[in-house]
């Protein structure tokens, strides 16, 4: 949704990706399946600056992916801070252990892998921010799940809320219909304020009152 000569200008005038972050595109792209779901350098920023703002202590990821999002999210929290990350695909478990274990952040991350549904219901904490990129049909289900274990003030931040566009022009494919309504109901939920950032896929920055 953003022209490349953009996105060059908003890379220039963001933070440098640092070179863990760089590896882990590069091998992302090199060697996994469908590599457009990772981040990448300016959402990653993104996320970054949204984490530092409110420093948090508790910190959930839905979908980790190969670790970039989640190390980006990392940068922000306290120094007894924790990362809950979340992730069903076992076959890269490897390769994201190995991304953790270079980073000074490793020991604030705890890694789960299994079907998120079930990881939640194990897991006992109140969370400043959580990142929700998974499976886009459960965005529901994980909002309504994790709800009352977000603290007053805390933050939901949804990934690819615009769906390439597909959103704004009222496509009818099941996956589209699934964000639309979902986008729907966060609007209509009273108990948080709300706004799409257009960065990259749309994220969604939820507000707990």
């Amino acid at each position: 949704m953003v022209s490349d000569e953009l996105q060059q200008l908003l890379l220039k005038y963001c933070e440098p990706e640092d070179q863990l972050l760089q590896h882990i595109d590069r091998e992302t792209n090199l060697k996994v399946l469908l590599p457009r779901m990772l981040s990448g350098h300016y959402q990653g920023r993104v996320l970054s600056m949204l984490s530092k703002m409110i420093s948090p202590k508790r910190i959930l990821e839905v979908g980790t992916f190969t670790g970039y999002a989640t190390l980006c999210l990392a940068e922000g929290l306290t120094e007894d801070g924790i990362i809950y990350t979340l992730d069903i695909n076992a076959e890269l478990e490897d390769m994201v252990r190995e991304n953790f274990a270079k980073s000074p952040l490793n020991p604030k991350i705890n890694y789960i892998i299994g079907d998120a549904q079930e990881s939640l219901k194990e897991i006992k904490e109140t969370f400043d921010l959580v990142f929700i990129d998974a499976d886009k049909k459960n965005n529901g289900t994980y909002y309504d799940l994790i709800f009352d274990q977000v603290r007053s003030g805390g933050l939901i931040i949804v990934d690819n809320v615009l769906w390439s566009g597909k959103i704004v022009k009222n496509a009818q494919d099941k996956d589209t219909k699934n964000i639309s309504s979902f986008n729907d109901k966060v609007n209509e939920d009273n108990r948080v304020e709300k706004l799409i950032l257009p960065v990259r896929d749309g994220l969604f920055v939820i507000r707990k009152k």
